[in-house]
């Protein structure tokens, strides 16, 4: 399994039941995907899933490309959270996601159990969005924002402006900020609306998350463009920091100051050139 070492502009979810699917993730080339052993699988074929999964990651080539893979194990607390993480710790090459997390205990627990693996956790619920600075400070990779299960759990109901979600959503990317894990934001469930998409990522990227959870393996490239660079955003992170050096105070109209040197450097690192 490659490493994760850049913040992920896309984390693609695919059943851990569904090999057929798995094997089109070297084509897809999310930056990281992750095969559901939760909300992908009904309660009743939790084990049956299990064991695929395991087939699909013992009896192919997938841990030997270059998408980091994860497996998202069932919430702490269920019936099957144990088997699941029994499961992830005997094949070394994978990471895990914890869904749900509520608690810093329970970030421990796993990170205690897969010390070595990258740990994704799913603030998701009231408890976790209020808790999200010591549940993130409990020391995992990277995070995600789950706006659905979140919002049934508040009892108030989604909506297209995302209004009910805003709070919730920049409390955790604040929480990640701090405590220096990659934010992951939330889905769109309208998986053929590319329109609907980038908008919700564009908001997204402007509050300051690395990436898009992605339902539909064409949300990936959009969301690989929306959180990567432009040209023009790159071509005016070397002006500004070209005018820096030369000292200069004004860039295309526009006062810069270390603020503003310091997010163009913030671009070009993002985009892979040169300062």
């Amino acid at each position: 399994m490659s490493q994760i070492t850049v913040a992920p502009r896309s984390v693609l979810f695919m059943p851990a039941s569904k090999p057929t699917m798995a094997a089109k993730i070297p084509d897809i080339r999310p930056d990281v995907a992750v095969l559901d052993l939760e909300d992908a699988v009904q309660h009743g074929a939790k084990s049956q899933a299990r064991e695929q999964l395991r087939a699909i990651l013992t009896q192919t080539q997938l841990l030997d490309g270059d998408v980091p893979i994860l497996v998202r194990v069932n919430e702490m607390g269920s019936p099957w959270i144990d088997e699941d993480l029994s499961l992830v710790r005997e094949i070394p090459r994978v990471g895990v996601v914890l869904p749900k997390a509520e608690s810093p205990e329970a970030v421990e627990r796993v990170r205690l159990l897969l010390p070595d693996r990258h740990l994704m956790v799913g603030v998701e619920s009231a408890r976790g969005v209020a808790d999200a600075r010591v549940i993130l400070e409990a020391g995992p990779d990277s995070c995600y924002f789950g706006a659905e299960d979140y919002i049934v759990d508040l009892g108030g109901r989604r909506t297209n402006a995302g209004n009910e979600v805003l709070y919730a959503r920049s409390q955790v990317v604040l929480a990640a900020r701090l405590s220096g894990a990659y934010a992951v934001d939330q889905v769109v469930v309208a998986v053929h609306d590319d329109s609907a998409f980038e908008a919700d990522a564009a908001v997204a990227r402007d509050l300051g998350y690395n990436g898009k959870l992605c339902l539909h393996p064409q949300q990936v490239e959009v969301s690989h463009r929306v959180f990567s660079p432009s040209p023009e955003e790159v071509a005016h992170a070397r002006r500004v920091v070209r005018a820096a050096g030369d000292g200069v105070g004004l860039v295309d109209g526009a006062m810069v100051d270390h603020v503003h040197v310091r997010q163009a450097r913030d671009v070009l690192a993002r985009s892979g050139g040169a300062s």
